[in-house]
């Protein structure tokens, strides 16, 4: 993005203008259930997004217990590997991790990971991601 359309988008936001977060098309969805139906509601929403904005960048922050559903033993491992080929990134949180005695080698293989997964989830609104919690 060139100069000039950086500063336009960032005086429509700091403006209120409808949809100019939109504009960057940059969603971070949270999930914290262990329960594959959120899961593939979650993964569902995705879809829909791409489906209705084209190129969208996706990061999935996953915290508490929906880090089960990240394990490379999870039955929904095939699924969020499929995701990840389509361009979805996850982000599993490390204080979570700690929390549940996970380590890397009982993630499904190149998710990434943040220290705090809500200290994730700011940091990408301060850089204009959209926020969705389904």
């Amino acid at each position: 993005m060139n100069f000039v359309k950086s500063m336009l988008l960032a005086l429509a936001l700091l403006a209120g203008v409808p949809g100019a977060a939109l504009a960057q098309n940059r969603v971070v969805f949270q999930i914290n259930d262990e329960d594959s139906r959120k899961w593939h509601t979650v993964l569902a929403n995705i879809n829909n997004v791409q489906e209705e904005l084209g190129k969208v960048e996706v990061a999935v922050v996953v915290i508490g217990p929906a880090l089960g559903m990240l394990k490379a033993d999870a039955l929904t491992a095939n699924t969020v590997q499929d995701a990840m080929s389509a361009g979805v990134r996850f982000v599993a949180c490390g204080n979570s991790m700690s929390a549940m005695k996970l380590d890397k080698d009982d993630m499904i293989d190149k998710i990434d990971y943040a220290r705090a997964g809500y200290v994730e989830i700011m940091r990408l609104q301060q850089q204009g991601w959209t926020y969705l919690r389904p």
